[in-house]
């Protein structure tokens, strides 16, 4: 699930090829505004879905001049961005800025 909180967007449950669809085309709405934080805290799975989720992400926030933070990355995420090769592509952080 995708809430958005003002210019935060907060990502909870499962990012998995089973539970991303509803999450993907929610995710790919236009960012309004410069500054966006994707706070993954609350994400209790990931696989490579999550990975493709973060990318159109990147790809929105291109499309829209803006800029993307991603905080609270869970460990196997990030494992798996390092292990496509596309972890030095997305602005992964640990914690909130």
């Amino acid at each position: 699930m995708i809430r958005r909180e003002g210019d935060h967007l907060i990502v909870s449950g499962r990012l998995t090829m089973d539970s991303i669809g509803a999450s993907f085309s929610d995710a790919m709405q236009p960012l309004e505004g410069k500054n966006w934080t994707i706070d993954l805290a609350q994400v209790e799975a990931a696989d490579s879905a999550a990975v493709s989720l973060l990318l159109g992400w990147l790809r929105n926030a291109q499309r829209h001049d803006a800029k993307l933070n991603l905080v609270n990355i869970p460990d196997n995420l990030r494992s798996l961005a390092g292990l496509y090769g596309v972890a030095d592509a997305l602005p992964l952080n640990h914690s909130p800025q």
